[in-house]
């Protein structure tokens, strides 16, 4: 009989569900897609409902494609796009509004006022974060002002709330389980990352009823079980997308990191048992807990394989996003154009939630090719900001960057990384490494893995990029780039 571990992972665009063999080779893949909604401007939301059916669409598909059976997954393991904020009826176990998703900017005027009053450095002090939107606790707070009765609700236990995490473990446990753990909560602006409870002085800053929280369970460990297919399967790992593919990625020592390029890109570097307050404005965050906690620096792109998505859907000079690679590179350079994404603001290390996109720098002479390349040098350049400033604030020097993600398909991409970073961009023969890392916090859990050892041996690589170009013309591009982002900043101020 085959055992295997089932990764649940659901994404920012799609849910999806993967299971793996002892090796951490893929066994089946089954992923359904789900609407986005766009209600205002700078609003992003999504029908929580909607994403548990596609979930639990796909967790039938992966068995019936793999022909395995419920009683051969030895564990569950979910990983999910984190900050996006569920509310729920307990009872009934519906949403009592629609998920504002990470890339909300709905709550910047209230992080500004925060930032008024001068909390942001207690915040940072105690959660690691800054004041942002981009966080969930600012977005709960909007929902407990803005629907009617919600907060009285909450405050007496009616309501429950959760990032998608512990949405999904509620729904496979049918309400039996109400669980996040460190990776996920350190996500929320609600958790003190040394003593990885939820902090009292936060909750009463942002008037958070704590009736309304989960518990907070380890990363890999038993939490609880739930039933597939009339099977009790444990539900043994769970942890924030970027962090768990810092774990499938084997980053388990100090100083190894990982860049991960979806919707958005997410930098990581382990940075061992201690956080690291950042004096660049990056993230200080809970990177996982197993017997122990690993800590990680973290910078966050809020637009990198989405600009793909909107020179396909918005600017239509593609028909599908798989053509950008030979487009831009039909042309050597992108002759002056720098395209800066910042539709939703900025992330680390600036942080400006009034941002917006721009394209500088076009002639006469400028065309779909040269826009597409400077689409793909903005993801680079954006990554390589966030680089600059982790080596900074970890003293430690970066030998090699791990990546992962649907971008890394993309050469020229990993080409113009390498060329910027100045070190090798290295390539897994796994890419899916964001729930590779769940499963494999789930199979540690249940001794179907002994240890990191064995995860470290299963690490291959497929391909590593050199850098190809010099220190002063990769300084030369970076001066351009820097130029062309101070000219988008506090477009939007109001």
């Amino acid at each position: 009989m085959r055992s295997l571990i089932l990764a649940i992972d659901q994404g920012t665009t799609s849910s999806r569900s993967i299971l793996f063999d002892r090796d951490g080779t893929i066994v089946a893949v089954a992923q359904r897609e789900f609407k986005q909604h766009f209600p205002q401007p700078g609003w992003v939301e999504h029908d929580a409902t909607e994403i548990w059916q596609t979930q639990r669409a796909t967790i039938a598909e992966v068995l019936a494609k793999s022909g395995a059976r419920a009683s051969e997954v030895a564990a569950i393991g979910i990983t999910n796009q984190r900050e996006t904020t569920v509310l729920w009826d307990r009872a009934s176990g519906l949403p009592v509004a629609p998920a504002i998703v990470w890339q909300d900017r709905r709550t910047a005027e209230s992080c500004a006022l925060l930032k008024e009053a001068g909390h942001e450095p207690a915040v940072t002090a105690s959660t690691g974060l800054v004041l942002d939107p981009y966080f969930s606790g600012t977005k709960l707070a909007w929902l407990l002002d803005n629907i009617p009765g919600a907060r009285a609700r909450a405050e007496c236990g009616e309501l429950a709330f959760g990032t998608i995490d512990t949405w999904l473990a509620w729904q496979l446990s049918a309400g039996r389980l109400h669980v996040t753990d460190p990776s996920n909560a350190s996500r929320t602006m609600l958790l003190n990352q040394r003593t990885l409870q939820w902090d009292e002085q936060m909750l009463e800053l942002l008037r958070i009823p704590r009736a309304c929280l989960p518990k907070i369970v380890p990363s890999s460990g038993i939490c609880g079980e739930v039933t597939l297919d009339g099977h009790q399967v444990p539900l043994s790992g769970l942890a924030g997308d970027q962090q768990a593919a810092l774990f499938g990625q084997a980053c388990f020592e100090p100083g190894m990191a990982k860049n991960t390029y979806g919707t958005g890109c997410f930098l990581l570097m382990n940075v061992g048992g201690e956080p690291i307050a950042s004096r660049s404005r990056l993230l200080s965050t809970v990177g996982w807990q197993t017997q122990s906690t690993r800590y990680a620096l973290e910078g966050s792109v809020f637009v990198g394989g989405a600009v793909v998505q909107w020179l396909r859907d918005g600017l239509q000079i593609i028909k599908h996003a798989s053509e950008i690679e030979a487009l831009a590179a039909s042309v050597g350079d992108s002759a002056g154009v720098v395209l800066v994404p910042a539709f939703t603001g900025l992330g680390s290390p600036h942080w400006d939630p009034y941002a917006r996109g721009t394209i500088v720098g076009l002639t006469r002479g400028s065309g779909r090719a040269e826009i597409a390349r400077a689409a793909l040098e903005a993801i680079a350049f954006q990554s390589a900001d966030l680089l600059d400033a982790m080596q900074s604030d970890s003293g430690r020097a970066l030998v090699e960057l791990r990546v992962d993600g649907g971008a890394t398909a993309n050469n020229l991409l990993m080409q113009i990384q390498a060329d910027l970073l100045g070190v090798p961009v290295v390539r897994p023969k796994t890419t899916e490494t964001t729930a590779l890392g769940a499963a494999y916090l789930a199979g540690l859990a249940v001794g179907y893995w002994t240890d990191t050892d064995e995860l470290s041996a299963n690490w291959q690589v497929d391909r590593r990029f050199e850098p190809a170009i010099s220190r002063d013309e990769a300084a030369t591009r970076t001066e351009l780039w820097r130029r062309a982002l101070e000219r988008s900043r506090n477009w939007a101020m109001p």
